[in-house]
């Protein structure tokens, strides 16, 4: 074979049917449908229902990529979860929608970057399609992080909601697929966006604690900052670029990193108001949108970028 690319065939979502509007946090905690979209743009957020787990999210998503992409689940080899929250500690979630879809035997496990975990998974399948270990792959963003907040912080769970989106991934010797991706990491910064709890430390799950401002601060700089390498790497400008799909954690970090790439909000696509910050869940969530809604041509450079906890950050060229 001669220049393999991974390339997206197929995009795929799912919102849990409870909507809670911000209106509805004000019984919970001091706050105001206002404040929360001033500061963040968000206006409401989609809600796991008891019994529903993040599996649950996953497989349909999973399932709507799949019928984007024409294909039938079993004829995947390869199924990677980007997810901090998952069923269980262990098995990893991948192997538990594996099951759920009716697949018998492929490579299924769970990457763990928190809000750029969409980004890392793409990075991983890109590399095993690429190097012919695979060739048609299921890569799943899924949330229910309504299961880690504490409901009385307005400081974030204001914030957040569940949610999970998907891609099918497959070998192709064209010109679309992925071009370049990069990703970085600084664990120093562990107390600005973590949860209190784990296996190893606590023996419970944990509540997510977040230092808003810091984080902001962080964001914007490295999201601009490796927006800009992967342009270099692909050997592309920012002119290049047709559609911004960013995670979706606040509208002013959105604002503020496309200012700096020199590039209008009219090119970022934005779902963060309809379903606030679904971590690895957002991109893939916004993808999706953009898609269904014929924004999203043939041809067009997306820039992918995302940033969360770790901190773990990272961006990348795919050409549609």
């Amino acid at each position: 074979m001669g220049n393999v690319r991974a390339r997206i065939t197929g995009s795929g979502s799912y919102l849990p049917q409870r909507v809670v509007p911000n209106n509805e946090l004000t019984s919970k905690v001091e706050t105001s449908d206002e404040w929360i979209v001033e500061r963040t743009g968000i206006r409401q957020r989609h809600i796991a229902a008891e019994g529903e787990f993040t599996s649950d999210l996953a497989v349909a998503a999973a399932r709507n990529a799949l019928k984007a992409a024409g294909l039938d689940a079993t004829d995947i080899d390869l199924i990677v979860v980007a997810t901090a929250t998952p069923d269980q500690t262990f098995p990893s979630t991948a192997t538990t929608v594996q099951h759920k879809l009716g697949i018998k035997d492929c490579t299924a496990f769970d990457v763990a970057a928190v809000c750029s975990g969409f980004l890392y998974g793409l990075s991983v399948v890109d590399a095993m399609i690429r190097s012919g270990q695979h060739r048609r792959a299921l890569l799943v963003g899924a949330e229910t992080f309504s299961r880690i907040l504490d409901w009385e912080d307005r400081a974030t769970c204001v914030l957040f909601g569940d949610g999970a989106g998907a891609v099918v991934m497959e070998a192709d010797q064209g010109d679309a697929g992925v071009l370049a991706t990069r990703l970085h990491a600084d664990g120093t910064h562990n107390q600005l966006l973590y949860v209190d709890g784990g296996p190893s430390t606590t023996g419970t799950v944990g509540k997510l604690r977040m230092a808003g401002k810091e984080v902001f601060r962080h964001a914007v700089v490295n999201l601009a900052a490796v927006c800009r390498e992967v342009l270099d790497m692909a050997d592309l400008d920012q002119s290049d670029i047709d559609w911004v799909i960013p995670h979706q954690a606040n509208l002013r970090i959105l604002d503020a990193t496309a200012r700096k790439l020199g590039l209008g909000m009219d090119q970022v696509v934005v779902t963060v108001d309809q379903h606030a910050n679904t971590s690895a869940a957002s991109v893939p969530l916004a993808l999706d949108t953009a898609v269904r809604d014929g924004r999203i041509k043939a041809g067009d450079l997306l820039m992918l970028e995302a940033m969360g906890g770790g901190f773990t950050w990272g961006a990348s060229a795919v050409r549609w």
